[in-house]
């Protein structure tokens, strides 16, 4: 399995590339997972590939390897492993997934995770589109990453799921907290809209409590304009054990994201956690989150209704819990387990495809 993207780098792709070799490997299978990597492996499985170059994309900044170092490691890799199968997440992503689809020394399955709209699949569209003809069995995750892939590939597409590792959510010891309290993960940046829960933030009572978990280009800004709020927790980067310890804590986990979200997979995790979501009500969280049934939605971008939603969940229990039972049902259908068969299964049909 390659990945694009800095594996020690918190991500969305990078969790589940990683997680879904935890999977694989429970089932049996032998698996590596190659990638940039910025520090220690975070897996004994994993096999570094070098540094990455953060590289702006798509509203925000992804930690590439593109540089020839990581190439060459690459293709040491595949050469003296022998792998059966490669499964490329991003094959297109400049850097060893696209070396492993120049060099393709197995059959290869892809899995397509962006969506919204992609400066290099035009930029690059006749190297990208002879590319993708190398993928044997093409998945994308989402509607909205299909159709990117299908504008600027052509090709068909089966249709994977983003999955949670559900038993990693459980958590003995949660963070507590002395009032009713909101959690924030992800990137603080224009798209991820932490600038929209802090105004509505600023509208709640004076014992609401808010964690902000991560950190990125507008962070200095937003902690000056927010700077006299000592209900406000900033958190920074925070590894694994730290993310389910205060997912788990929090009353409410909000994910206010403005666009450019191909799937909730947080929101997923969330759930996993048994904790309250509301999100915003774009694409890739309402395929996700059933509004009213396993979370609130709000519009996105609007401060006011946002305010509005925090008020009625946090001073009713009744309703969170029910939003967290709905939760827990839901997240079954995105395991990692059932994703990991799906995978398995395409492995053997590309394998056999390939020998025949």
């Amino acid at each position: 399995m390659i990945s694009p993207y800095s594996l020690s780098v918190p991500g969305g792709v990078q969790g589940q590339i990683l997680g879904l070799a935890r999977a694989l490997r429970e089932r049996g299978e032998s698996v590596r997972v190659l990638g940039p990597c910025d520090g220690p492996p975070p897996e004994p499985f994993v096999t570094p590939l070098g540094n990455c170059v953060p590289t702006g994309a798509n509203g925000s900044v992804v930690p590439l390897a593109p540089d020839p170092a990581a190439q060459l490691r690459t293709i040491r890799a595949l050469r003296d492993e022998e792998f059966d199968v490669l499964h490329l997440h991003e094959p297109m992503a400049p850097g060893p997934t696209m070396t492993a689809l120049l060099v393709r020394p197995a059959p290869i399955v892809g899995t397509f995770h962006r969506a919204g709209a992609s400066v290099a699949y035009n930029v690059f569209k006749p190297l990208t589109f002879r590319g993708a003809r190398r993928v044997d069995i093409r998945f994308a995750v989402s509607d909205d990453a299909e159709a990117l892939a299908v504008q600027a590939l052509g090709g068909e597409y089966e249709r994977a799921f983003n999955a949670v590792e559900i038993s990693r959510f459980a958590c003995d010891q949660p963070t507590k907290t002395d009032g009713p309290t909101i959690l924030f993960l992800g990137r603080h940046e224009e798209r991820k809209g932490l600038a929209v829960l802090l105004d509505a933030f600023a509208m709640l009572d004076a014992d609401s409590r808010l964690w902000v978990g991560g950190d990125g280009p507008e962070t200095a800004e937003l902690q000056r304009r927010h700077l006299g709020d000592p209900r406000i927790t900033w958190l920074g980067q925070v590894d694994d054990d730290e993310k389910v310890a205060r997912m788990v804590g929090a009353d409410v986990f909000c994910a206010p994201s403005l666009h450019g979200e191909s799937f909730g997979i947080v929101l997923l995790e969330a759930m996993a956690a048994q904790t309250a979501v509301i999100a915003s009500d774009i694409a890739g969280y309402s395929k996700v989150t059933r509004a009213g049934r396993d979370g609130a939605l709000f519009p996105p971008g609007d401060a006011s209704a946002l305010a509005t939603v925090l008020i009625s969940l946090l001073s009713n229990r009744a309703q969170r819990d029910d939003l967290v039972a709905n939760g827990l049902e839901r997240v079954k259908d995105f395991s990692m387990l059932r994703l990991a068969d799906l995978y398995l299964e395409s492995y053997e049909r590309a394998i056999a495809n390939d020998r025949r």
